[in-house]
C-alpha cells in the first residue's frame, strides 16, 4: 500500500549536487528513519488499555533495535489519548521519513478498512468522515510516508490462541462444544463469520470437538447478553457442556464480565453446563512475535527502497 509521498528529485548543477525535496518530505531522507505505531480500538477500561500498553512494552526493545527505527508508540482509535493523529504528529515532529502503522485488530472492521485510512489522509470515505466528525476523532495527514500493515487474522495465530484456551478448559472433548463470542461489525459480518468458522475447524482438527456456535457481545447486538445465551444454548442442544471463549483482543469488564458473563448466567444450570474463563487474546507471546515479524518486513522494504 503506497503512502502519500512525493519522490526525491536530484538535480546535478555544474560540479555541485543539489537535492530538491518536495514540501511533503522530511529534511533528511537520504538516511531513512522510521516510526512505528500500534493502533488499536481503544476502551474505557483501564484493564483493557493496560494490556495494550504492556504489548508495546514487550516489543519495544526488539523493534527499536531494527535499522532506522526511531521509536514505537501506541495509539487509541476511541475514548482516550494518545490518538492516532497525536502519534502521527509526534513522529512528524522528530522528522522521521516513514511511519509503519500496525492495526492491532483481529480482523477487518470499519475502523481498519475505512477509518484509519481516512484519518491518515489515504482515503476520503464519506461515512467515515461523518463518523469521525461525530466522535470528534482528529484527522492528520503526516509529512512522512505511511505504510499500513495487514491485521492479526492474516497471521493465522488466532487459531493457536483459541486452541490453547479451549484445551485449558476442556475436560471431556466428546461431550463438549465450543461457543465463540466476538465484538462483530455489521458491515463485515461475513468476514467475522468466516474467521469463526476457520477457528472452529482448526480446533476440531486438533481436538475432535466438532460442535460449535458463535455469538456477539458488542457492536452487532448493541451490548446485549442475549446473543451469548442463544449461542450457548445452540451447543447445549446436542452437547452436555459448552466451552465459551471470548474472541476479544483484551479484557474489558463490560464485555467479559457484564455481557458474556451475564449471558452465561441466563443459561439454566450454567454452573454445571458452561465452562468459561473471562480472558482474551492478550497476553500472547505469538502476538508479540507477529508484531516483530510484520515490523521487520516493512522496515526491510523501506530500507531497501532507499
Amino acid at each position: 500500500m503506497k503512502g502519500i509521498y512525493v519522490s526525491l528529485v536530484i538535480l546535478i548543477m555544474g560540479n555541485y549536487g543539489c537535492k530538491v525535496r518536495s514540501e511533503k518530505t522530511s529534511s533528511h531522507l537520504d538516511s531513512k528513519s522510521i516510526g512505528i505505531i500500534l493502533v488499536n480500538h481503544g476502551s474505557r477500561s483501564d484493564t483493557w488499555r493496560q494490556a495494550l500498553a504492556n504489548l508495546e512494552i514487550e516489543v519495544k526493545d526488539s523493534l527499536n533495535r531494527m535499522p532506522g527505527v526511531k521509536g514505537i508508540k501506541t495509539a487509541f482509535m476511541e475514548y482516550t489519548e494518545p490518538s492516532l493523529a497525536t502519534q502521527l504528529k509526534y513522529f512528524d515532529s522528530i522528522q522521521v521519513s516513514d511511519i509503519i502503522i500496525i492495526p492491532v485488530f483481529l480482523t477487518v472492521s470499519t475502523h481498519s478498512f475505512d477509518d484509519i485510512p481516512t484519518i491518515i489522509g489515504k482515503k476520503e470515505d464519506p461515512q467515515s468522515l461523518e463518523n469521525l466528525k461525530i466522535e470528534k476523532i482528529d484527522r492528520y495527514t503526516p509529512l512522512a510516508e505511511t505504510h499500513l500493515t495487514p491485521l492479526i487474522d492474516f497471521s493465522g495465530l488466532m487459531q493457536g490462541n483459541i486452541l490453547r484456551r479451549v484445551l485449558a478448559l476442556s475436560t471431556n472433548a466428546k461431550s463438549e462444544g465450543i461457543t465463540l463470542i466476538g465484538y462483530g461489525d455489521a458491515t463485515y459480518n461475513k468476514e467475522w463469520s468466516t474467521l469463526f468458522e476457520d477457528i472452529a475447524k482448526y480446533v476440531n482438527d486438533k481436538t475432535g470437538i466438532s460442535t460449535f456456535s458463535y455469538g456477539w457481545c458488542g457492536h452487532l447486538v448493541h451490548y446485549n447478553p442475549d446473543s451469548t445465551t442463544a449461542a450457548i444454548e445452540r451447543v447445549l442442544q446436542s452437547k452436555e457442556k459448552a466451552i465459551v471463549i471470548p474472541v476479544l483482543l483484551a479484557h474489558d469488564e463490560m464485555f467479559q464480565i457484564k455481557i458474556i458473563g451475564g449471558g452465561i448466567q441466563k443459561v439454566p444450570h450454567h454452573e454445571q453446563r458452561v465452562l468459561y474463563k473471562p480472558d482474551a487474546i492478550l497476553p500472547d507471546i505469538q502476538v508479540d512475535r507477529w508484531i516483530e515479524s510484520i515490523s521487520k518486513e516493512y522496515v526491510d522494504k523501506i530500507i531497501q527502497a532507499r
